[in-house]
């Protein structure tokens, strides 16, 4: 049978800031979240799973007023005419949950997710439409406690990967002390709700963009690389400089930070009110050893517009002056939103959380060459040297998983060399030979992969890499559950 050229067939390709993500990635992540989540338990955390999707009024993302509710996140009608959207974060969702069991849930209520969320903007380095997230949030509290335990849980998790208190930063700012400052601004010009999130959006480029660019967004407006202009807030130069001097202050200490917020914002009562939770969140922290990893830093904006509080961002930090990195923005962050549950209840909930941008840490890792976790290996790859013998092959394969190895058995039609081509690319730890003359012997040859990286470097010769036994070497067929589970200790940790 002739295959037809002229039929049409479909291009195959991704929409634009989406990906397909590899097994390799895939279990970076796994490693990854196998030890933040345990850090989240034994804070008191438990476990929530909420829709993909939700009613648009519901995740309440402060849409601009049209026909299709669709900027920033994806949405669609259902069959009754009703918006639905693709959940933009694991908060809005969690929101509605609170409201909607909020005599059954017990009070302050502490919950953790792992899901995707979807975000209909412009894509960049690192930052995808669709990515995975990790939060924690805290219901029902407005102690300023809250926010200092998770801080404090945001520092414990970037620990738990191992990172130092030089490869991490916890960067500590209240959205009390920017509305004080623009209260202040107010008082020369007009500052509307539109201009407001102008200027906040600005601030928030600030590692992007320079303290330049953010001149430029809080005068006329500025260009970015690839020839788009964003509209700038058009402010008077005195409120330029009195917004400038804010995000410039001097973040070398705490103490140091929070003495020159209080020249800037005066008397304001938001001020105030922030600088004094400030103060008692860093009582906590220096009376727990939080001293090098958590830092006050003006410039903290974040994104989302539900933030009423103590807003802080969790950041990477390369120790090698040499690489030239992309900046990219946090790896995770949260604050406190005490209006947002409020938006189904006529009551104020007090809430604060902490979310990791799961897929964002895993981008950074890769580029920063962090070695976090211990190195992942494949399954025991057993070569399919006879088909007549192919059962005794699977009987392998079953007997090391039963024992709680991973081993699969090799279902090509290639030879030996292709399949130990195979077994490289699966990045697997060993492989198991059992031809005729191993079969009439009653043994097997296991070829051990991870030794061999080890030592090829060292031996000149092929003969003296085939005579080490530490490489290759003849088991007893009875003994391979036994032996492979001996080396794995050894070698996989």
């Amino acid at each position: 049978m002739t295959k037809d050229s002229s039929k049409n067939t479909l291009k195959a390709s991704l929409p634009r800031g989406l990906r397909d993500i590899k097994n390799s990635e895939l279990s970076l992540i796994k490693g990854l979240t196998s030890k933040i989540i345990p850090v989240y338990e034994s804070y008191g955390f438990e476990e929530l799973s909420t829709p993909s999707f939700e009613y648009t009024s519901a995740l309440g993302k402060f849409l601009p007023d049209s026909d299709r509710p669709n900027a920033g996140v994806f949405s669609f009608q259902d069959d009754d005419e009703k918006w639905l959207s693709l959940r933009y974060d694991l908060t809005s969702p969690l929101a509605r949950y609170v409201a909607e069991n909020y005599d059954k849930i017990t009070k302050p209520y502490k919950r953790y997710q792992l899901g995707n969320v979807w975000r209909n903007e412009k894509p960049g380095p690192g930052r995808y439409r669709e990515f995975l997230q990790l939060d924690a949030d805290i219901i029902g509290s407005i102690s300023y406690g809250v926010d200092a335990e998770l801080i404090m849980l945001s520092a414990d998790s970037m620990s738990s990967l191992g990172l130092s208190d030089e490869n991490y930063n916890i960067r500590v700012s209240s959205r009390k002390l920017l509305d004080a400052i623009l209260e202040l601004v107010s008082d020369s010009e007009d500052i509307d709700e539109v201009r407001r999130l102008t200027i906040l959006r600005a601030i928030d480029k600030l590692d992007r963009v320079g303290i330049d660019g953010v001149q430029r967004l809080l005068s006329e407006g500025r260009k970015d690389e690839s020839g788009d202009y964003t509209i700038g807030a058009r402010l008077q130069k005195d409120s330029i400089s009195k917004i400038l001097d804010f995000i410039s202050i001097d973040s070398e200490s705490r103490d140091g930070f929070l003495s020159q917020a209080v020249e800037l914002v005066g008397k304001n009562d938001l001020g105030q009110s922030a600088i004094e939770e400030l103060e008692e969140i860093n009582k906590i922290l220096e009376k727990l050893n939080y001293n090098k990893s958590v830092i006050f830093d003006s410039s903290i904006v974040r994104g989302l517009e539900y933030y009423t509080g103590v807003i802080f961002e969790a950041n990477l930090v390369s120790t090698d002056n040499e690489k030239d990195l992309p900046i990219i923005g946090s790896v995770g962050g949260g604050g406190r939103y005490d209006e947002l549950i409020s938006r189904f209840r006529r009551d104020e909930v007090g809430a604060s959380g902490f979310s990791i941008g799961i897929s964002r840490l895993c981008t950074v890792m890769q580029m920063m060459d962090f070695e976090i976790l211990d190195e992942f290996y494949g399954p025991i790859l057993i070569l399919n040297m006879d088909k007549d013998y192919e059962y005794s092959y699977y009987q392998m394969a079953q007997e090391l998983r039963a024992s709680g190895i991973k081993a699969e058995v090799y279902l090509g039609m290639a030879g030996m060399k292709a399949q130990m081509k195979y077994a490289d690319k699966k990045n697997s730890p060993l492989v198991i030979i059992e031809g005729t003359v191993e079969r009439e012997k009653g043994i097997v040859t296991i070829k051990n992969l991870i030794k061999g990286k080890e030592v090829s470097a060292s031996i000149g010769s092929r003969d003296n890499w085939i005579k080490n036994n530490e490489i290759q070497f003849e088991v007893d067929r009875n003994e391979v559950v036994r032996e492979i589970s001996q080396i794995l200790k050894i070698n996989i940790t």
